[in-house]
């Protein structure tokens, strides 16, 4: 599940496993929601994203979230989703970062862009909220709040879960304590 995978356009190596706490190990569990299925749900308290599987199911992947004063809870939607994303830094994170400066304009796709192996973007009807979901190469960040407000997943899980969630698909973050401020 999270072996090396060469075929990529740009190789993914295997993900550091000693690195990862085995609960933020993919696995499919009972998860019993009136959301429909296909609905994407990011509990930001236990660091879980639940893709949502008919029958009372759901893939379960660990996730990296938003540090504090980054943190976004809502209802939204994934507008589209892409392979070997360029990542362009917003503004405010050039001036907090000005190292960022020369990738203004974007940088290109590949195994070092923040971005990663796959990006999922987020809308909240025609309006980019600037949220992703993205991979990462990065285990120990999985289970932690250390992103600018992204959703990171492993390479090998974000791979997976860009192939099962289709655009338009509705997504919930959860803020603390369970809640979805709209």
């Amino acid at each position: 599940m999270y072996r090396a995978m060469p075929e990529e356009t740009f190789p993914v190596p295997a993900a550091d496993l000693k690195r990862l706490d085995p609960k933020y190990v993919r696995r499919v569990v009972d998860y019993v929601t009136a959301e429909k299925p296909g609905t994407v749900i990011v509990d930001t308290d236990a660091r879980y994203l639940y893709h949502v599987l008919p029958g009372g199911l759901a893939t379960r992947y660990g996730v990296g979230i938003g540090r504090a004063g980054f943190e976004w809870s809502g209802r939204a939607h994934i507008a589209y989703k892409r392979e070997w994303p360029v990542w362009t830094p917003p503004s405010d994170m050039i001036k907090r970062q000005p190292s960022l400066e020369k990738w203004r304009h974007g940088q290109p796709p590949g195994i070092d862009n923040p971005l990663g192996a796959r990006a999922l973007y987020i809308h909240q009807g025609n309006r980019d909220t600037l949220y992703r979901i993205h991979g990462t190469a990065e285990a120990w960040t999985i289970g932690k709040a250390i992103s600018s407000g992204c959703v990171r997943l492993l390479h090998q899980d974000v791979i997976h879960l860009h192939d099962h969630v289709r655009p338009g698909s509705a997504i919930i973050v959860m803020g603390s304590a369970g809640t979805a401020n709209v």
